[in-house]
Order: C-alpha cells, then structure tokens, then sequence
C-alpha cells in the first residue's frame, strides 16, 4: 500500500472518532469528560496531526530518491 493510501486511512480513522468522540461529549460534560479530553483525546488527535505531516515529508523524501535512482 502507498504512503498517501495509508495517510489517507490513519486520517479518516481520526475524523471517525473526533466524531464518535464529540457525540460523547454531549452526554458526558463532567470534569472527568474535559480531564479525559486533555489528557488522552486532544494529545492524540495532536499526534495524528503530526503523523500525517510526517507522513507527507516521508512521501517527499521517498518519491526524490525513486526519481533520483531511476535517472542513474
């Protein structure tokens, strides 16, 4: 599988559970809901953030060194 079909996956994954995420917070408004959103929901929708930019520079890096090896 390609980069961009496995970028494509983790961000889809990502926006199906900020969804599941934010219907939860509307039955669930505590102080444990907003600990448990900045403790574990909003660092890992952080860190996907980051994959996905990762991810995008990783596909740079790997398609200049397949253009530069297939020119050789």
């Amino acid at each position: 599988m390609s980069m961009n079909h496995q970028k494509g996956r983790l961000f889809g994954l990502s926006k199906e559970l900020l969804k599941s995420w934010q219907e939860t917070q509307e039955v669930w408004r505590d102080q444990k809901c907003r600990e448990f959103d900045n403790t574990y929901m909003q660092p890992l929708f952080d860190a996907v953030d980051h994959a996905v930019a990762a991810m995008d520079d990783l596909d740079k890096v790997l398609q200049k060194l397949k253009n530069d090896c297939e020119s050789e």
